[in-house]
């Protein structure tokens, strides 16, 4: 989508820090962490989000979250992390292309909200 901020950051128009990247994945660091560690990672071809999954486009679901397994390794987030996508303006989700936020770096407690 020509007006996408992720698919923008994907294409490498628009700059960001890296943390992993194949041919259809690519995790960067969030420019407004809410934890110490706060990565995003993106399908690299368009999906608005997770309630637009479909078979026909699920492995690019699958393959961020195979990212996501190598990122934690990566990062060694051997504490564990949190793993958060939101769907649609009503969970506050800002930019409508699938993403999903990986949160760590200190203890989060059991409640979500």
């Amino acid at each position: 989508m020509e007006n996408c901020l992720f698919c923008k950051i994907a294409a490498g128009e628009i700059p960001s820090s890296k943390v992993y990247e194949d041919d259809r994945v690519l995790a960067f660091r969030d420019i407004a962490p809410q934890a110490p560690v706060h990565i995003l990672v993106i399908p690299k071809r368009h999906i608005p989000s997770v309630g637009a999954v479909t078979e026909e486009n699920s492995g690019l679901a699958a393959a961020c979250l195979e990212a996501v397994a190598r990122i934690a390794a990566q990062e060694h987030l051997d504490g564990g992390f949190r793993l958060i996508s939101n769907c649609g303006p009503d969970a506050g989700q800002t930019v409508p292309h699938l993403h999903f936020h990986i949160l760590a770096g200190r203890n989060m407690g059991e409640t979500l909200v």
